[in-house]
């Protein structure tokens, strides 16, 4: 009950509208395929427990490198595996480097992913981001790959998911990229619902404490001590989707849950990667803000860049 009833008050007091998914946005933009991929893409269905009846796809490189490294890739809201296998760089990616790259598909109209629930913001609690965690585990043991190198990314929803599973999953994840999110349990829905679209979070207007934010994630997970993921934040100023406050309080949360003061990174870098774009970084890149001047929720994927920010 201490996820529950200290999210509830936490939320409560902000007043957070919960309503169905709305169908939007940019990130829906059909994307030109790439280049055709050599090796296998292919769903499985035998991953292990799956309550909320995600789906699992993956795509295995025909040059698997001995001990291979997972990206979880996990789309956006009205998208699908496919379209993220085939629209996003990963899989080209895989080819060169040798690496297993797993493709959840949410199994809700709308695609949106639940990160609103008890049971994805738990644990082991039998929602999406369980499921998540049990086909990174079917590949670590099919593959034999290795357990030190799983990495997860995801756009807008699936930005979201990508916290989540960061919160939620820590000692098997490394590191995690998000593209235009929200921190982990500010979808959260009050009246227990599963894949609930939470408008005063979409909206920016969640606004708290990076002590509060971190005692959410403490509180998905509770007991653990072991190491937390790397964490990449990116966003743009102009989202109208995903207010480009969501940025300011992932950072917080994450800052609260690494013990870093979010005012004063380490280090700021002007136009990096690339003109308008800013990068902050705390204690030594354990967490790297990048923040888009002028970029709506489409933040460009920066496929080569994530696989170094993956140690890949």
């Amino acid at each position: 009950m201490k996820l529950l009833s200290y999210l509830s008050s936490a939320l409560a007091l902000l007043g957070s509208a919960v309503m169905a998914h709305p169908v939007y946005d940019e990130l829906m933009t059909p994307v030109a395929p790439l280049k055709r991929q050599s090796g296998s893409y292919q769903q499985i269905t035998n991953f292990g427990p799956n309550p909320s009846g995600a789906k699992m796809f993956i795509y295995t490189p025909n040059r698997l490198a001995p001990n291979p490294a997972i990206v979880v890739a996990i789309h956006y809201c009205t998208g699908t595996a496919r379209a993220f296998y085939t629209g996003r760089p990963y899989a080209q990616l895989a080819d060169q480097k040798g690496f297993i790259v797993i493709y959840p598909e949410s199994p809700y109209s709308g695609t949106c992913w639940d990160v609103s629930s008890r049971a994805t913001l738990t644990h082991n609690g039998g929602g999406n981001s369980n499921a998540i965690a049990n086909m990174v585990t079917w590949a670590l043991q099919r593959y034999n790959a290795d357990p030190t190198k799983v990495f997860a990314v995801g756009e807008s929803s699936g930005a979201m998911m990508a916290n989540v599973l960061a919160a939620t999953y820590p000692e098997l994840f490394n590191a995690a990229i998000v593209y235009s999110g929200t921190p982990a349990g500010c979808f959260y829905s009050i009246s227990g619902g599963v894949n609930q679209w939470n408008g005063t979070c979409s909206n920016g207007q969640i606004r708290s404490t990076p002590q509060i934010w971190a005692k959410m994630v403490f509180d998905m997970y509770p007991g653990y001590d072991g190491p937390r993921p790397r964490m990449q934040i990116y966003h743009g100023s102009a989202d109208s989707t995903l207010h480009a406050n969501n940025y300011n309080e992932t950072i917080k949360q994450w800052c609260g849950v690494f013990g870093f003061d979010p005012n004063r990174p380490d280090s700021t870098q002007a136009n990096t990667p690339q003109a308008r774009y800013t990068t902050y970084t705390w204690g030594n890149g354990q967490l790297v803000g990048i923040y888009a001047q002028g970029v709506g929720h489409s933040v460009p994927i920066r496929g080569q860049d994530d696989l170094r920010f993956f140690g890949l």
